[in-house]
């Protein structure tokens, strides 16, 4: 089932790569003609890296236009945003409010899907075990401490779970990974909530194992046994590390997958602010309670997005030529640029999310005139 879903969202991506084509041959014959050559730079997350440098590589081959990106981190993607050192940034959760105010007319892009998945080691246990936000926050915060609690057993009827205690992995860095993820937790488990909160690093409670990044979390669920632990979709995927489901909004229990986190950004996109406002509250990750229908949703999935100046002409040494080539990076990324998304594991952007970029990229000014005349 899952294959045949990413078959139809690699096939929508298609489509969209063959319905660009006479804009890749417009970019073509007006770009490459220049006589100087042109060079943009990027830096900020980098759990969308391994996508950035690929559709870098492929907008040279398409243009000759450079992209240099430096995955630093989102909060070193907004301080160079802020700052106007580079010609975009990126960061996974939105800017604040006190950064969008301290960067005023920053415009939220948001360039691909990721999702936060739980995965464990049980001897004899097979990928797919439910869980709640509820029952989740309280295994991590080791007030549920075996793997046959009752609250983890109803979750699972059938599965014959151990007696024997959990052992919680976490990330021992900074990591907007851990962000989403407390974020969740958070707002499922209010004992979380007061005790542990939403950030970037957490104060975990002893007796858990700390790992830095993805590999290290991934590595010592893989070499503890009974353990649990959190990671981003796309390198569960990359990995074939086995991962639970979570129940959404809707009551349903859920398996990650570029389809179901698809089905989430489609959700949310119907309460999205304009591309131009503070997306503070759009939040580190989609909250499927504030959706009326979440449908399939999964429920830990959030944007990673570029943000951009809309008055180009603000950033040093910008001109005329450069602000066309980034838009035109920008309508790249957002559009036929989708269709490499699900060959490195991301997640492509559904179409009501594709319109709203459209709408943002267009309000794009370089010295007040606007910059896209092929839409």
């Amino acid at each position: 089932m899952e294959c045949k879903s990413i078959a139809r969202i690699e096939a929508v991506a298609l489509i969209i790569l063959v319905a660009a084509l006479s804009w890749q041959t417009y970019i073509l014959s007006n770009i490459k003609a220049s006589s100087e050559p042109v060079s943009l730079s990027g830096a900020g997350a980098t759990f969308p890296a391994p996508l950035y440098q690929k559709l870098s590589e492929e907008f040279y081959i398409l243009t000759g236009i450079r992209v240099d990106y430096e995955p630093i981190g989102s909060g070193g993607g907004i301080a160079q945003h802020i700052a106007k050192t580079v010609d975009f940034g990126a960061t996974d959760p939105p800017m604040k409010r006190e950064e969008f105010e301290a960067a005023p007319n920053t415009l939220h892009i948001p360039a691909t899907i990721g999702g936060v998945v739980v995965i464990y080691n049980i001897p004899g246990v097979p990928k797919g075990l439910n869980f709640t936000g509820e029952v989740l926050a309280d295994i991590f915060r080791r007030n549920i401490t075996r793997w046959n609690d009752p609250r983890i057993q109803s979750l699972n009827p059938g599965v014959t779970l151990p007696d024997h205690e959990i052992i919680v992995v976490h990330r021992s860095d900074s990591s907007g990974t851990t962000k989403v993820f407390t974020s969740f937790l958070s707002d499922e488990n209010e004992a979380w909530r007061r005790d542990f909160g939403a950030s970037k690093v957490i104060s975990w409670p002893e007796e858990t194992i700390g790992g830095k990044g993805n590999p290290g979390v991934a590595a010592a669920v893989q070499q503890n046994q009974y353990s649990i632990g959190y990671v981003e979709l796309s390198y569960a995927l990359q990995n074939n590390i086995p991962y639970g489901r979570i129940m959404n909004a809707a009551g349903k229990f859920v398996e990650p997958s570029i389809e179901t986190l698809s089905e989430a950004a489609a959700a949310a996109s119907l309460i999205l602010p304009r591309g131009d406002q503070s997306w503070a509250q759009v939040g580190s990750y989609f909250n499927l309670h504030k959706v009326k229908d979440p449908g399939n949703g999964y429920p830990i999935t959030s944007f990673s997005y570029i943000i951009v100046y809309k008055e180009l002409n603000v950033i040093p040494g910008m001109t005329r030529e450069k602000a066309e080539a980034l838009v035109r990076f920008l309508w790249f990324v957002t559009h036929s640029g989708q269709y490499y998304a699900s060959k490195l594991s991301y997640v492509p952007l559904p179409r009501e999310v594709i319109l709203h970029n459209e709408d943002t990229i267009k309000m794009i000014t370089f010295n007040g005139e606007r910059l896209v005349d092929w839409a």
